[in-house]
């Protein structure tokens, strides 16, 4: 069932605003097009008229009085050519659905839950994903983006969600961001042999918007049946999302990285670390000495697991 965000309760939305602003999104979208060029138009008529100035001589005066020039006329002549030289008409009215959340019903999220719970291994918990249509990001995205890397490995790394390259791949941490988390696992002895890699959400949200609420949460039972079933003895949380979601943490990434914690699954306890996503260290390299200390963090633990 479709809703748009003014269908939504004030409580509901004033979380879903709160969570894009902690997740940096710094503009919203209006739930119909503006037409720009009608409101200047507007402003132009506007100030003519107080100024009691006449609409010029000759021409035509579609916009608020002023004289059509020799393209605009060339332009929207019924004879002009289409093409790049013409520009549509803006859109009036609602902007379609695609502009608009999907809201699962209780029927979804039960559906995620039993099908998760379902999985008796990572193959069945692949199978269960590709077959579960009640997130709306899977309409949108090119792939299911699952994992990469050894399940068996000792340490499973779980990111956020899927960007442009690992839609069109099929796998997680392939773009710019995995070749920086390649560099980060060769620096303390490690690569994706050795390693156990996937995200929090399977699916590309579009645009790369931080997934909404609603979307982690349908994909929560997933991520936990993964971590069962791959049965790690160390998690590296990437970000975030996968940090506020397993950890139950309410404080941001940059507070609580490096930091170890405890994730409980079907009564293990699994030492857990939160640390900085690798897209972020891109876009702020200075924080990669921050990074740096999680991975030597990282590597004595590996160590007091394996001694000798």
């Amino acid at each position: 069932m479709d809703f748009s965000v003014s269908d939504m309760s004030p409580r509901a939305l004033r979380a879903l605003i709160g969570f894009y602003a902690e997740s940096g999104v710094e503009e919203l979208c209006e739930d119909a097009a503006i037409d720009r060029f009608a409101q200047s138009a507007e402003a132009k008529l506007s100030r003519r008229q107080a100024a009691g100035t006449a609409a010029p001589r000759g021409g035509e005066t579609p916009r608020g009085g002023e004289r059509t020039s020799a393209r605009e006329r060339a332009t929207s002549s019924p004879n002009a050519p289409s093409g790049a030289g013409r520009q549509a008409a803006a859109p009036s009215g609602p902007i379609p659905q695609a502009s608009q959340l999907t809201i699962p019903d209780e029927a979804a999220f039960n559906d995620a839950r039993s099908l998760a719970a379902g999985a008796g291994s990572i193959n069945e918990l692949r199978a269960a994903l590709e077959g579960f249509s009640g997130c709306n990001l899977r309409h949108s995205a090119k792939s299911l983006v699952f994992a990469d890397g050894n399940p068996d490995a000792d340490v499973m790394f779980i990111g956020e969600s899927p960007g442009r390259d690992e839609d069109l791949q099929g796998l997680p941490f392939v773009g710019r961001p995995g070749q920086l988390l390649d560099r980060m696992l060769g620096a303390i002895g490690m690569d994706r042999t050795s390693s156990y890699i996937t995200t929090m959400i399977p699916w590309r949200p579009p645009g790369n918007r931080p997934p909404a609420p609603h979307e982690i949460e349908l994909c929560r039972p997933f991520i936990e049946r993964h971590i069962a079933l791959a049965r790690p003895k160390i998690l590296v949380l990437l970000g975030n999302i996968s940090t506020r979601t397993l950890l139950g943490l309410d404080k941001n990434i940059l507070a609580v990285r490096g930091s170890w914690s405890t994730y409980t699954s079907q009564g293990v306890a699994i030492p857990a670390m939160p640390t900085l996503n690798p897209g972020y260290l891109l876009r702020n390299p200075s924080q990669k000495k921050l990074v740096w200390a999680d991975l030597l963090s990282l590597q004595k633990q590996i160590e007091d697991l394996n001694p000798g």
